[in-house]
């Protein structure tokens, strides 16, 4: 697996959005109704997500944890009352399942929750994806990549960022080879602790 992408949380999605743009980035809303997130893609690596109001309605939380899902509602629940900036990542294949995966964390006794997803963008391109939740909250998220690639080819942001160089997540040391066997891309750089942090992109 390849990091995919990185969540960055905002108080205010149409204020983030205005404030990534004003630095020189090319942002775009995921959805054209209701948008919940905002993307900056790049032609190669990870893009950044922005991301403002992730908190699931009640009726939803009583039921994942009625269902034995409590692990994925608390992951939400940190990202959704974290403060504005880098919240986590999301390591991604370029398969269509996450069997591989499933079984990398079988071995390691990790429980997880997998839901299909999907959602329509603003360009009318329905970006389908299966992601997986390990209930263990330090290691990352986990997808297929879209179906559709929605990347632009050979785009460099008005900026003169061309990609994500590197992201740093703090992790448990007895879960760092998991992580590792689960992900094989230098852009991610394990340490001992909390958080996301240490964002470094690289220029033209």
């Amino acid at each position: 697996m390849k990091v995919g992408h990185i969540l960055y949380k905002v108080n205010d999605l149409e204020k983030g959005v205005e404030a990534f743009r004003k630095e020189g980035f090319t942002v775009e809303y995921g959805t054209k109704k209701n948008p919940y997130n905002a993307v900056i893609y790049f032609s190669e690596g990870p893009y950044l997500e922005l991301i403002g109001n992730i908190k699931l309605p009640s009726f939803l939380n009583f039921l994942m944890k009625l269902f034995g899902k409590g692990k994925v509602v608390e992951r939400i629940y940190n990202w959704h009352y974290s403060e504005e900036g880098l919240i986590a990542v999301c390591l991604e294949n370029y398969k269509k399942d996450l069997e591989e995966e499933k079984s990398v964390l079988k071995k390691y006794r990790q429980k997880y929750f997998e839901r299909n997803s999907k959602r329509l963008d603003v360009k009318n391109r329905l970006l389908k994806f299966i992601v997986l939740f390990p209930d263990e909250l330090k290691i990352p998220f986990l997808m297929t990549y879209f179906n559709i690639n929605p990347k632009p080819e050979n785009y460099i942001h008005p900026n003169g960022i061309k990609k994500i160089k590197s992201i740093s997540f703090g992790t448990n040391e007895e879960l760092i080879p998991l992580i590792n066997e689960l992900c094989d891309d230098k852009t991610l750089q394990l340490f001992i602790g909390e958080g996301v942090k240490d964002l470094v992109y690289e220029k033209v």
